[in-house]
């Protein structure tokens, strides 16, 4: 096994045992892996300082076994940041990956996702992300892609911008950024709210009904991320399934391709797409207060 060491701004990261087959199907190595990371880290980047992380982790690459790890092992170096949060029977100290080097000592350690919270470790009980979780009721992604529409027409209604994204998974997810004043609670009920009313315009297609039995084909709208310590993918991020799809942030007319899916770009498709515009920018870029929508949701 080889050791490959990779520049990162001042430090030197080693990736340990790099020609380690990852993706053994499609002959992606732990080199290919933090090969990716370092082009998309500008990308990525953003969507990670001062955030806890939950991390999906591969020793033996997708076909062995997986777990997730929350806390941080002794044997991380000192310069990876950390944030000790309460849980309920004590304290969890997660990882934060703040800088490129850190992006790449987290492949070093096998881990394949990176899964970061709604919010940030300096006020970890108010997000800045309100997620909107879309995975399809069978096979067909047409009703995901319908549902994501007629989402981001409401958002739009109550005056929030919003963002899409694919998961490299089942699904979609749609995000409104938030400015922080808002607590979990808020959110959560918010985001209930606003999903209940869609539902309620769309009955025959759309849901809010957890248990799958009382779904009867229609898309769930899930709003269950948006709590203290729950966690979704972070944006370009790779999955942990053949063909190493990633996370991917969309533009909303992209939504109009019929051959949109969850999968749609791999770690190995993604490289021309890195050089278009981000196509979060501007709308993303700055979180908003939840009181206008409120009042306006309100007078529905």
């Amino acid at each position: 096994m080889t050791t490959a060491e990779i520049q990162a701004g001042n430090r030197t990261v080693e990736i340990k045992r790099a020609d380690k087959d990852m993706f053994p199907e499609d002959g992606i190595t732990k080199a290919d892996l933090a090969g990716y990371h370092r082009r998309v880290s500008r990308r990525i980047l953003p969507h990670l300082p001062g955030r806890p992380l939950m991390l999906e982790r591969y020793p033996d690459g997708i076909d062995g076994g997986r777990f997730m790890q929350k806390d941080t092992p002794d044997h991380f170096p000192d310069w990876i940041h950390r944030c000790e949060l309460p849980k309920e029977d004590g304290t969890v100290t997660y990882p934060v990956c703040d800088d490129l080097a850190s992006l790449l000592y987290l492949v070093d350690q096998a881990c394949i996702t990176p899964h970061r919270w709604p919010s940030k470790a300096d006020r970890p009980d108010n997000p800045d992300r309100l997620v909107f979780d879309l995975d399809p009721p069978a096979g067909d992604f047409a009703p995901v892609r319908k549902a994501a529409a007629l989402l981001r027409e409401l958002l739009d209604e109550l005056g929030l911008p919003s963002g899409l994204m694919t998961t490299g998974s089942r699904g979609l997810h749609v995000l409104v950024p938030l400015d922080r004043r808002a607590g979990f609670d808020e959110v959560r009920a918010f985001a209930r709210d606003v999903a209940e009313l869609l539902a309620g315009r769309y009955p025959d297609q759309l849901t809010t009904a957890p248990r799958k039995q009382a779904r009867k084909g229609r898309l769930y709208l899930d709003v269950q991320r948006n709590a203290y310590a729950q966690i979704s993918v972070t944006p370009y991020a790779v999955r942990a399934l053949p063909g190493a799809p990633v996370a991917t942030p969309l533009s909303w007319t992209e939504l109009d391709d019929p051959d949109l899916g969850p999968q749609r770009w791999s770690l190995t498709a993604l490289d021309a797409r890195l050089k278009d515009d981000d196509p979060w920018q501007p709308a993303l870029s700055r979180g908003h207060a939840l009181g206008p929508a409120r009042r306006k949701l309100e007078g529905i």
